[in-house]
């Protein structure tokens, strides 16, 4: 199983993906919970919608909403919690941001070799004892989606790996994350294909929360970022991976994920004009293969909210 899309590991390009997973493959496992209708819009807002639905959406768990209010346009079964891989790795960025030390230097550590190679996961070419800025290891995380660069910065920040996943399970609470756990900080199948979960609802609750943070707002945004070789690190190019960004007018990021179970997953953002749109599209595909199936939602998602949200 590899976790991720075209991210660059140490032994070349891993051809990896993004997908979702079936709520019929959470039976038994204690994660599902009856879907609960969203209410249309926030405190003094209301989304006016039409009664038509996007069509041609493939994920089984799918959300947008207004950015800017968070009002409820469009759902599918959005209070299921089910694995969505690398996406969590919003909530390690948004974590370590709100510690506001950007500048920060942070040595790599030898544990990313072991970590990577238990589950073939997306890095981004880092090596041990390399010494990255906390800004530079953000990038490394969310563009390639590097798994290394989310165990160095966890290490960091806990210290360790356990008080970081314990900060990132605080913050979920205090955002009112009501149906997300995190077992790992990359959304990798530690203690099992189930352990790190959350909803389309949550991500999108989620993805609105670190889009104010502006550092993690520019990063996301960014296709390419080259850190030239300096003192205590070499040379890295980092490429997005993002479906979206340079293809879709007015997309500003956010996260692709998957695993085996979470299959093809993206959190995603895009403003045009006036209107400012979020959501997200879970398991739209469990195929490795099917690399644009999240993408194909989340731009049918989008064209409709366009098209049709006042």
């Amino acid at each position: 199983m590899r976790m991720e899309a075209r991210a660059v590991s140490r032994r070349g390009v891993l051809g990896l993906a993004v997908a979702g997973l079936t709520t019929a493959g959470l039976a038994g496992t204690g994660l599902i919970d009856a879907p609960a209708a969203r209410a249309a819009g926030t405190a003094g807002t209301t989304a006016v919608v039409p009664d038509a639905s996007p069509l041609g959406v493939r994920a089984p768990h799918a959300y947008l909403a207004d950015a800017a209010s968070g009002a409820d346009i469009w759902s599918r079964s959005s209070n299921v919690s089910v694995p969505m891989g690398s996406i969590t790795k919003v909530m390690t960025a948004y974590v370590v941001i709100k510690a506001n030390t950007p500048g920060r230097v942070i040595s790599v550590p030898g544990g990313i070799i072991a970590y990577d190679d238990a589950y073939s996961a997306s890095t981004a070419g880092l090596d041990p004892g390399e010494r990255l800025t906390t800004r530079d290891l953000l990038i490394a995380m969310m563009l390639p989606s590097g798994c290394d660069a989310a165990y160095a910065l966890a290490d960091a920040y806990g210290p360790g790996l356990s008080k970081f996943i314990a900060k990132m399970n605080a913050t979920g609470r205090a955002l009112g994350l009501s149906h997300t756990h995190f077992n790992d900080v990359s959304g990798l199948p530690v203690g099992g294909e189930y352990t790190t979960y959350s909803s389309a609802g949550n991500l999108v609750s989620l993805g609105r929360s670190a889009m104010g943070l502006t550092l993690f707002r520019q990063i996301v945004a960014t296709r390419s970022y080259h850190l030239a070789a300096g003192s205590g690190h070499r040379a890295h190019t980092w490429d997005t991976i993002d479906p979206l960004l340079g293809r879709y007018s007015g997309a500003t990021g956010i996260k692709t994920g998957y695993t085996a179970a979470a299959g093809d997953c993206l959190l995603f953002a895009a403003t045009r004009g006036s209107k400012s749109l979020i959501g997200a599209a879970l398991h739209s595909s469990s195929s490795i293969n099917a690399m644009s199936a999240a993408a194909s939602d989340a731009e049918t998602m989008l064209n409709w909210g366009f098209a049709h949200y006042r």
